[in-house]
């Protein structure tokens, strides 16, 4: 056979000294093991695409997976970090968790009010601002034009919290959170979709059918934690309350001065809290903590993914082994024939174990390239989801691809190893 022909010229070429002499130790040189190892995988290109497809598709499904978890860790430290600094959140009801879910699942709950507002504002001294929030959703009127929107009642502190910045006309008034005057500011999307090309500060709009003058509008800001700002109405406090018959504020937002001052701050608002309730009905939660569990599930859904990912590479490498074996078979004269020119029970090994591991390496290869490509056009159609490979996990899948191509590898080598040079000549095993 021609391929026989090729293995036994490769071996041959690596032989010193006279014809006939036992074989060297240094007979068959890494460079001759390499070479046969790639035209015997050239010469089955069927079998062997076969392989890389298999190798391949597990590399990109682990470098997708994992690099979409790692894309979606940095979208929400980038949504923590457009909600504020510093920032420590009260929210109404006592629960151990500290996601930014309902706050509590039973029983009686004491309302968060304007009043604990202002005595968290007096009374904690670390605290460098707080506002008060209430939330609901509402029909916005403006002429012909409607548009379901949320209305968020604040004060005039929740734009120096959430760095809100104006385009037109001015943010809520300051004074007494409980006067709860008429006047509305807009996103800028609202603003869009209600007046168009109009001017909108001075109008009035409807929102739940009650007439708000607009005061201001805002610059794009987009979405932060489910809320987008450019779609939304902020009303004094007091009047989104009204608005929507409310009795407890939705949470209460308070702001350090600095991340050294967060535990002072936690433990003079919790003081407060207790104080007025007499009791510890209420839930404080930190940003940092929150992040931190955000951080926590999204790191342990990443690693389940590449977990079950993985597995398709250990099926691919059950792959190599399986073609490696009918390779084996397929090759007993060659096997011969080197044994035969002095080939030893290791280099035999060798030639096959560098086929599985050629065939697993480059699979990976071709895969983790397929995975970038993906990226990369993912990332130009979700523009807002952060999307690039991680090198690290790039380096453990070639790495890991590699081991398993090793491994996998190891009994077809072994048997070809052990084939007697006599018997394989003959080409029976």
């Amino acid at each position: 056979a021609a391929h026989v022909g090729r293995a036994a010229g490769r071996a041959a070429a690596g032989v010193s000294g006279t014809p006939g002499s036992r074989a060297a130790p240094e007979r068959m040189r890494a460079a001759d093991i390499l070479g046969m190892a790639v035209e015997s995988l050239r010469l089955h290109r069927l079998r062997v695409g076969l392989s890389l497809l298999a190798v391949g598709i597990g590399a990109t499904a682990v470098v997708l997976l994992t690099s979409l978890g790692e894309g979606a860790k940095r979208y929400v430290v980038e949504q923590f970090a457009s909600l504020g600094t510093n920032l420590v959140v009260v929210l109404p009801g006592r629960t151990e968790t500290s996601g930014m879910g309902p706050a509590s699942f039973g029983g009686a709950t004491r309302d968060l009010t304007l009043d604990d507002v202002e005595a968290i504002r007096r009374r904690a001294p670390a605290v460098r601002d707080v506002a008060p929030f209430s939330l609901g959703a509402a029909e916005a009127e403006y002429e012909e034009r409607t548009r379901s929107v949320y209305v968020v009642g604040t004060t005039a502190a929740y734009q120096r919290l959430r760095d809100l910045v104006l385009a037109q006309g001015s943010f809520l008034p300051e004074g007494d959170p409980r006067r709860g005057e008429a006047v509305v500011v807009l996103g800028s999307k609202l603003k869009r979709e209600l007046f168009q090309n109009e001017r909108a500060v001075g109008e009035y709009v409807r929102l739940a059918q009650a007439r708000f003058r607009v005061i201001g509008v805002l610059e794009a800001k987009g979405q932060s934690l489910g809320v987008d700002f450019d779609e939304v109405a902020l009303v004094p406090v007091s009047s989104g309350m009204r608005l929507f018959d409310q009795s407890s504020l939705y949470r209460i937002m308070v702001q350090a001065a600095d991340e050294a001052s967060i535990p002072v701050v936690v433990r003079q608002v919790r003081e407060v809290l207790r104080d007025r309730h007499r009791a510890e009905d209420f839930t404080i939660v930190t940003q940092d903590a929150m992040l931190g569990s955000f951080r926590n599930i999204i790191q342990a859904l990443t690693l389940a993914l590449a977990a079950i990912a993985a597995v398709s590479l250990a099926v691919a490498g059950i792959g190599i082994m399986n073609v490696m074996l009918v390779s084996v078979s397929e090759r007993v004269h060659e096997v011969g024939l080197i044994k035969a020119l002095g080939g030893r029970r290791r280099e035999i090994a060798s030639l096959f174990l560098v086929e599985a591991i050629l065939l697993s390496g480059l699979g990976a290869v071709l895969g983790l390239a397929a995975g970038f490509l993906i990226l990369r056009v993912a990332a130009a159609v979700w523009t807002f989801l952060p999307l690039t490979p991680s090198p690290l996990w790039a380096g453990i899948v070639l790495g890991f691809s590699i081991l398993i191509g090793a491994v996998f590898g190891l009994i077809p080598a072994r048997r070809a190893a052990r084939l007697p040079a006599a018997e394989s000549l003959r080409g029976t095993r």
